[in-house]
């Protein structure tokens, strides 16, 4: 049975996407992941360097909307997911960053397995956040 991230991190998700794994013939995963998932998370940003991978996970909800309590079979191919900054010094310089309609990516890697689209802005703006010397 999956721990919700809510309870572990002790704070609402910073946002939700819907999103879509690419299949093998598409350079994805051979297999979907279960939840607990831990994936990294790239989108174009103004100034960043390619590179920059940030440490987002997605904890993935059932066709209602509901969270997948289930770890022990794979996610849905196509869905949506909550997605949570894990890095406080991250949420700060991405705070003002991540906007309804910003397209992005769950990494393996350098390798793009997963497209995704920001739907909803949950508690980016309000979650706890260090300050960085990029804002």
């Amino acid at each position: 049975m999956h721990e919700p991230y809510e309870k572990r991190l002790n704070h609402r998700a910073d946002f939700r996407v819907k999103y879509r794994f690419f299949s093998e013939e598409e350079g994805g995963r051979k297999s979907l992941p279960f939840q607990g998932y831990r994936s990294d998370f790239w989108c174009p940003l103004e100034n960043q360097y390619p590179t920059s991978i940030y440490m987002i996970w997605p904890e993935f909800e059932t066709g209602e909307g509901r969270l997948l309590m289930e770890n022990n079979k794979p996610v849905f191919p196509t869905g949506t997911a909550k997605m949570w900054i894990i890095m406080p010094k991250t949420r700060g310089y991405l705070r003002d960053k991540i906007c309804i309609g910003l397209k992005g990516y769950f990494m393996e890697g350098s390798r793009k397995v997963a497209e995704c689209e920001v739907i909803e802005i949950i508690g980016l703006k309000t979650n706890p956040h260090e300050s960085s010397p990029t804002n």
